[in-house]
């Protein structure tokens, strides 16, 4: 046995003083340098690096976590549709706000968590990655215009604690269907709500995008249809359009006007009035996107999801084409047309999300109806990285069924074939192929793989930018001079105490399908224990899986380098932790520098 003995605390004042004040410098120094850095756009410059990294600390902060349960998948609740049912050749927004809970502006003395789904509700219920996004661009096709949409999104994006998407930052920009920014159609508060209602699902998906908001004149299809074209012309590879009506025999030449761009992911809502296929939902070049009924549960996933269905004329759209052809990619043998849906997410008002709009509505509010759901799906796409410049993206889930998870319960109606209507292991009408597990199934390349580029994956590799992208704990990452870093001033110093301690170090980010790769990083183990029992251990582990642990015993002069494969993690969004625990007597200390996730 050992003998208990006083441990040198290696960790003085004077440490914890170097640890604090260089983390104050740089927060003061990033408030100071804000407004100029945020005014840039385009490349990852270090506005987008600040962004991302507020960004994944608000998706992944244990407060952002907590699920304010609403209602029960497939019950009654009452809702305001936001759009009058869509006259012919016209379309209807597909919006519900829920009139049981009542909406409140967002003030200093109304400051409690709103109702409803949050953007961290929403990465854990989907997997989805904190990080990634940083570049791309969403754009959202509506009709009328919504001249409180910037204020209402940064209200909504600053109470989850998301960086701000402004025009002055080059985040947000709002345009007429000719591209306007100045000449924009007539106010109009149900499509507003419309409006305020994508922004805020995009920004819970991908906050690190970028978004246009298109406008149409009129909710016609011609108008629709030029604003779908003009969000194209503008640059976005990802369209949301949470609209659309009854089919007819003329919107095939439709598909080919205002749908048909190769290399976007053009997402589309099935429509809420339950069993019956709705265009554009039913074009051939676009992802029809079904509703579920989200709510959480004690599986290993921690959520479970079934078909949306309330009444039946409420639900989530789905069926068999009248028209439209079927594409190549799409197999099942029931329906000879394209048949709707692709693949799903939360629609139901009953599990429904936080929105805020203060010109369709009065505040914060509950929403559901697949128009939630479509724009939660374009997000996706976003963070799963830029479409091949041939595809017609709606294939990629078609290729990648085993990152989907897959809902098996509910129906949205009665049908003769019964997939058609009602969720079955495999594709079904109401939800597709199932809902994102991850970012996998809407990347390019077939079976589990894909195009890689190579690429270094974690951000603040070195640490040398202080307490940022990663998750520590206080005074983990420093330049005290106690311990030498492997290079530069920084690394992440875990115990050293010689008392009961626990240290960890995170970091989470999503590694692409079909790449092959590497993770690393250097090790110094500093000790004042002897012998050949291991009483402190640093925990290396890559999600729930532990890839080394290293002990007092390996304490050795100056760093040794490590490596790991994680390619079987392709596909997938890993967190990668450092867990460092420190018993009650000898100090030991980890000290972890210069990472890298490279992929290849």
């Amino acid at each position: 046995m050992r003998e208990s003995r006083p441990g040198r605390r290696r960790r003085s004042l004077r440490r914890l003083l170097s640890v604090a004040l260089p983390s104050l410098a740089l927060c003061v120094a990033g408030l100071a340098a804000a407004p100029t850095a945020e005014a840039q756009s385009g490349t990852a410059t270090t506005a987008h690096v600040t962004r991302a990294a507020q960004n994944a600390k608000a998706l992944t902060a244990p407060e952002r976590q907590t699920f304010h349960s609403t209602g029960k998948a497939g019950q009654k609740v009452p809702t305001t549709h936001l759009c009058a049912t869509a006259e012919p050749g016209h379309a209807s927004c597909f919006a519900q706000r829920r009139t049981d809970i009542k909406q409140r502006l967002a003030t200093a003395l109304a400051a409690a968590t709103p109702s409803g789904l949050s953007p961290a509700n929403l990465h854990s219920a989907y997997n989805l990655p904190s990080t990634g996004g940083t570049g791309m661009t969403v754009a959202i096709v509506d009709a009328y215009n919504d001249p409180n949409a910037e204020a209402d999104l940064g209200t909504y994006r600053s109470t989850y604690g998301l960086s701000s998407c402004t025009k002055a930052n080059g985040c947000f920009k709002q345009v007429s269907q000719t591209g306007s920014t100045t000449s924009l159609p007539a106010n109009d508060t149900g499509w507003a709500g419309e409006e305020a209602l994508d922004l805020d699902m995009v920004s819970a998906a991908c906050p690190n995008c970028n978004i246009i908001l298109v406008e149409a004149n009129s909710a016609n299809d011609t108008d629709l249809g030029i604003a779908e074209n003009e969000a194209v012309a503008l640059g976005a590879k990802f369209v949301s359009n949470s609209w659309g009506g009854s089919e007819s025999s003329g919107q095939t030449t439709e598909d080919t006007q205002y749908f048909k761009h190769p290399g976007v992911a053009i997402t589309v809502s099935a429509g809420d009035s339950a069993y019956g296929a709705e265009y554009p939902a039913t074009s051939q070049y676009v992802t029809a996107v079904g509703g579920t009924a989200l709510t959480t549960a004690a599986n290993s996933r921690g959520w479970t999801e079934s078909v949306w269905h309330t009444s039946a004329t409420e639900g989530t759209g789905s069926g068999c084409s009248a028209y439209d052809p079927k594409p190549t990619w799409q197999t099942d043998t029931g329906c000879a047309k394209r048949m709707e849906a692709d693949v799903s997410a939360v629609a139901d008002p009953a599990t429904g999300v936080a929105v805020y709009d203060t010109f369709g509505g009065s505040g914060w509010a509950v929403y559901g109806g697949t128009s939630a759901s479509a724009p939660l799906i374009a997000g996706v796409y976003a963070l799963a990285g830029t479409p091949g410049a041939t595809d017609y993206p709606a294939k990629y889930p078609y290729s990648h069924t085993a990152n989907l998870y897959d809902v098996t319960t509910g129906n949205n109606g009665s049908c003769s074939t019964s997939y058609f209507c009602t969720a079955r292991t495999g594709y079904d009408g109401p939800t597709g192929w199932g809902t994102p597990n991850g970012i996998a199934a809407f990347t390019a390349g077939t079976g589990g793989g894909g195009t890689c580029t190579p690429a270094q994956l974690l951000g603040n590799a070195g640490f040398e930018s202080g307490n940022t992208v990663w998750t520590a704990t206080t005074g983990v990452i420093t330049n005290d001079t106690g311990e030498a870093a492997h290079g530069g001033s920084y690394k992440a110093w875990l115990d050293g105490y010689g008392t009961s301690h626990t240290d960890t170090v995170t970091q989470s980010v999503t590694i692409p399908a079909g790449c092959h790769a590497g993770f690393s990083f250097y090790l110094h183990t500093d000790t004042a224990e002897t012998g050949t029992t291991a009483y402190d251990k640093l925990t290396v582990s890559a999600n729930t899986t532990t890839l080394a642990t290293y002990s007092n015993v390996n304490a050795a002069t100056g760093y040794s380098l490590k490596t790991f494969d994680l390619s079987a993690f392709a596909g997938q969004t890993v967190t990668l932790k450092f867990s460092g625990v420190e018993d009650t007597s000898l100090q030991t200390s980890f000290v972890v520098d210069d990472t890298a996730l490279t992929t290849s």
